[in-house]
């Protein structure tokens, strides 16, 4: 039985994919790309359907140390929403080692910057004495050697330091003078370590755009192994900047010049989880896109919204850590992010690369339910 049900599988999932190909107009995929495709989106399907917990964002504080222009939180110095008070989500880890083994659900520290929490060591030592593995995100102006001591001592496990070019237009994004000097220093400080798994994460815009190739050296002489690229897409204040979009020819080059840059080894990069890509799939990432919020990624807001990653809408959450059971809301809610069909509409519509790409990551999509941003339009639409 279990044979018939396999041969039944590889027959009609091989005519699906050669149907799919002869289907295409356009840009092709090719054979050994709509495999590997086909066979992440079955793997999807499970996960969408068991949704095992595996990452928790806490959004710990709102504030932050600097005003850069792309923010999508459009985060300020005196934020409105006070800090989550660290025994809140402490309970919120409770409720989670009720039902799952701790050691397996992974804790990002973020905000915001974390790093101007005055207690963001306890909230450290926390987390880490509950049994979970625990990272963060920050920009590096405050990640001093005896902070950074005090973090590891506290179980750090990962860290993402933003750098987003050379000085000259790192510091005209993040708009700091001291930016570009404190994250190098954060960056040569990690490396050095070598205890702390870590990647530097650079956002890629028109400033930075013609300078990717210096940067590559400049992180490859500092002994960065692994570098995460990004795109903007159009939320907070990133909407109000043009000179922060690339055009549909530039993310073209972009994902080539990762391409290219994978293909030399000095240096793992890979392009930002957003967004399917179409004939780069595979080759930008060690993955086949997929959107994991709410699916194996849950968040909880500086509010106490539970949200599945912190980029995604407000208008998305599922519910309140002060009003409802986290757990109970993770199993049962979500279907927004579980089940794709309702955004098959507007350009998704019958898209071609429906099947693969279901409507692109949920932060991508605006509180009134509209897709912001597609990469194949823009690429497509694009001059060769």
């Amino acid at each position: 039985m279990l044979r018939d049900t396999k041969k039944f599988f590889i027959l009609h999932s091989s005519f699906f994919i050669f149907s799919y190909l002869c289907d295409m107009k356009g840009e092709k995929l090719g054979i050994r790309r709509t495999i590997a495709l086909e066979a992440a989106r079955l793997l999807n399907k499970s996960l969408r359907k068991e949704h095992p917990l595996r990452q928790v964002f806490w959004e710990s504080t709102a504030r932050c140390n600097i005003h850069c222009r792309h923010c999508g939180s459009d985060c300020r110095q005196a934020a409105t929403v006070p800090d989550m008070p660290r025994e809140d989500f402490f309970r919120v880890l409770d409720n989670i080692a009720a039902k799952r083994n701790p050691s397996e659900v992974f804790i990002i520290l973020g905000g915001g910057e974390p790093l101007v929490r005055e207690d963001v060591v306890e909230c450290a030592q926390g987390i880490s004495t509950r049994g979970f593995p625990w990272g963060m995100v920050t920009n590096g102006l405050l990640l001093t050697p005896e902070l950074f001591h005090k973090l590891k001592d506290a179980g750090l496990c990962s860290v993402t330091v933003s750098l987003d070019g050379l000085e000259e237009q790192h510091t005209w994004l993040r708009r700091n003078p001291d930016c570009f000097r404190m994250a190098s220093q954060a960056i040569d400080m990690i490396v050095r370590d070598r205890t702390v798994v870590y990647d530097v994460m650079t956002v890629v815009h028109q400033h930075n755009y013609n300078t990717l190739k210096e940067l590559k050296e400049f992180l490859i002489g500092k002994g960065v192994t692994d570098w995460r690229l990004a795109t903007i897409f159009p939320v907070g204040r990133g909407a109000q900047d043009k000179d922060l979009q690339l055009s549909g020819e530039q993310l073209r080059g972009l994902l080539e010049f990762i391409r290219e840059t994978r293909k030399e080894g000095r240096i793992r990069a890979s392009y930002g989880c957003e967004g399917f890509l179409g004939k780069y799939e595979g080759d930008v990432r060690d993955w086949m896109f997929h959107c994991s919020a709410g699916v194996t990624v849950a968040s909880v807001l500086v509010d106490g919204g539970i949200s599945a990653c912190t980029s995604i809408r407000h208008n998305y959450k599922q519910g309140n850590i002060y009003e409802d059971d986290f757990m109970q809301v993770w199993e049962q809610r979500f279907q927004p992010h579980r089940n794709h069909k309702w955004m098959k509409t507007g350009d998704c519509k019958g898209c071609k690369y429906w099947r693969y790409c279901e409507g692109n990551g949920l932060h991508l999509w605006d509180d009134d339910g509209k897709l912001l941003l597609c990469h194949m339009k823009r690429m497509e639409e694009a001059p060769l």
